[in-house]
């Protein structure tokens, strides 16, 4: 082996040459700095584990009871008691493939293949089976209670603050993570999530698609609490200026480039926080807003709103227009709410650590009514759920006291239609709008403005859709769809169910599922035409799942039927998953109520 060359020595000194004639490098350096693997460092450990006598087989009897006991006690709960919608939910893997009926009509081996469960429908029912585990259930509120209280830690989603504040991780994540707009971010984005992930490139398309029709469009991304209210979560901050994702200037640039109107409340809301002598803008375990500040923001964007003349694409006449006004009453009302970040944590119910906040809602009336959109107004708010947290009362913050109802007040009881929906803002409310329009049903006719209100942090991780706006014409009704004012019991067999969250693991407590049937028969009796139908159905209502839930592929259900635009302002708000295939989805669909013996 060639002789080791030492360093050259300050002062001169010349280093030693070999004594040989072989290369310096004959042999490979051996990868002592390589980084191991978790895989690696623990095939090392166990090959390094020193045993004493009957330590091995200790550890292996004890971890066969632990993987046993739990399914054992999971199956005798339910022995005792049993579901009332029938069945063991254990067992319930086995809804996750085809029916008996489904398999034996598969005349070849292909056919065969294609019945077999997909990886979303398998991991589904594991979810739902943990979920709904009983260890898991009366574990787990105890061992969080332990963590937070004793060692203040949260769990994956939530980061507690000081003073019982709580933070969502998706709004931490948005601005200390990457740049939302860096080219290589985009890239592994698109490969990784499958979306689109340049709101830019969306929002630009969208407003070129609107000036076609001559529309006005502003779009108004809402700060994140902890860019905001950064003291309750970093101690020391000085809060001279908002914290953003580091490509939020560069997107508002790019925006205002492109000729794009944006409201940004980041700088007001600073400017206020400071008049304040720092007082809180957010409340303190919820993700949102507290209703003053949603008041502050919503009277600046009035004004900015009345400050900008219509653009060239848009009518020659101001957005503003002289419409006729609503004649619209305050009520103040006291609010005591616990938030969606606090109920992420799932304490025990009787938990004291994060209790319910005291607020002053203003809840907005006409006449003897609450205050109601109007789909032949000339505005149009599109919306996320900082729209509806005092708007829907399914988020504990009360109603009528939210976004679009201080708006219209603030635009002196100007009329305004809405599509609002709590979850995935980056496309959920566009995507209503062109399946709307798609159907032939123009909703934006009449319209001089369009206000897109949404959370920042979907600039970050939201599926920036390209989405068609074109007017479709109406096609004849191919899914059955029961006439308003008619209640309809069917029967059909479950083609395809959409996703359903697991309880505690998003913001938002309640949510609306889609179920595609086929075989409909009604009142005993099979239609003719059509023999479809796409229903929405309650699948989860204040973090519990519904026994509407628990519905699978292949299997025959009953159900109370309605026209879903008599329930549309009720749940339509409400945090919506929808069917994969996009031909059903483009159907008018119906609302549906479980029917049990």
């Amino acid at each position: 082996m060639a002789e080791e060359i030492p360093d050259p020595i300050v002062g001169g000194e010349e280093p030693r040459k070999p004594t040989h004639s072989l290369p310096r490098y004959s042999e490979p350096t051996p990868e002592t700095h390589r980084k191991l693997s978790r895989e690696e460092e623990a095939e090392l450990a166990l090959k390094q584990s020193v045993y004493t006598p009957g330590a091995r087989s200790l550890l292996i009897a004890l971890f066969l009871i632990t993987i046993t006991l739990v399914p054992a006690i999971q199956f005798a709960v339910e022995l005792r008691s049993p579901r009332s919608s029938g069945g063991v939910a254990t067992f319930d893997l086995y809804k996750a493939y085809p029916a008996w009926t489904r398999i034996m009509s598969a005349r070849s081996a292909v056919d065969l293949w294609h019945l077999l469960p997909r990886a979303a429908d398998l991991k589904a029912a594991e979810k739902r089976l943990e979920t709904e585990s009983v260890v898991s259930a009366w574990l787990l509120p105890r061992v969080q209670s332990l963590l937070t209280g004793k060692l203040e830690a949260g769990n994956e989603q939530v980061f507690p603050g000081r003073d019982g504040w709580l933070f969502y991780r998706p709004d931490v994540d948005y601005i200390t993570g990457p740049a939302f707009l860096d080219p290589a971010q985009l890239r592994r984005r698109a490969h990784v999530g499958r979306v689109q992930p340049d709101p830019v490139k969306a929002i630009v398309d969208f407003r070129n698609q609107l000036s076609a029709r001559g529309i006005d469009l502003i779009v108004v991304p809402i700060p994140m609490k902890p860019g905001i209210d950064t003291e309750k979560l970093a101690p020391g901050a000085e809060q001279t200026a908002p914290l953003h994702n580091v490509s939020f200037l560069e997107f508002r640039s790019r925006l205002e480039n492109a000729g794009v109107r944006i409201f940004d409340p980041r700088p007001l809301l600073i400017q206020r926080k400071a008049s304040l002598n720092n007082a809180p803008l957010y409340l303190a375990t919820d993700t949102h807003w507290r209703p003053e500040t949603m008041e502050f923001v919503v009277e600046n964007l009035a004004a900015f709103i009345s400050s900008f003349p219509a653009s060239a694409s848009a009518s020659a006449s101001s957005p503003l227009a002289s419409t006729p006004s609503l004649s619209l009453q305050v009520v103040e009302k006291e609010i005591n709410g616990v938030g969606d970040i606090a109920r992420m944590l799932r304490l025990p119910p009787d938990q004291t650590q994060y209790p319910p906040e005291k607020v002053m809602i203003h809840e907005v009336s006409s006449g003897n009514t609450p205050w109601r959109p109007n789909k032949e107004a000339d505005i149009l708010l599109l919306g996320d759920s900082f729209s509806n947290i005092f708007s829907l009362e399914a988020l504990g913050w009360g109603e009528s006291a939210g976004f679009a109802e201080h708006l219209s007040r603030a635009l002196g009881g100007r009329a305004l239609d809405c599509i609002l929906r709590n979850s995935d803002a980056a496309f959920a409310t566009r995507e209503i709008l062109a399946r709307d329009l798609s159907r032939g049903h123009d909703r934006l006719a009449g319209k001089k403005l369009v206000i897109w209100e949404f959370a920042a942090r979907e600039l970050a991780f939201g599926d920036w859709k390209l989405l068609d706006l074109r007017l479709g014409q109406p096609a004849p009704a191919r899914f059955f769809v029961p006439k308003p004012g008619e209640q309809i019991v069917a029967s059909g067999t479950v083609e395809s169910v959409s996703s359903v969250p697991r309880p505690g693991t998003v913001p938002y407590k309640d949510h609306v599922f889609a179920l595609h049937l086929t075989d409909l028969t009604v009142a005993g009796q099979l239609v003719s035409e059509p023999l479809e139908s796409l229903v929405y159905l309650e699948s989860m209502r204040d973090n519990i799942l519904t026994p509407a839930a628990r519905f699978r592929p292949g299997d025959r259900v009953t159900l109370r039927l309605r026209a879903w635009t008599e329930v549309a302002d009720r749940f339509e708000k409400i945090n919506r998953s929808e069917i994969d295939d996009p031909s059903v989805q483009l159907e008018e669909p119906c609302w549906g109520e479980p029917i049990t013996d």
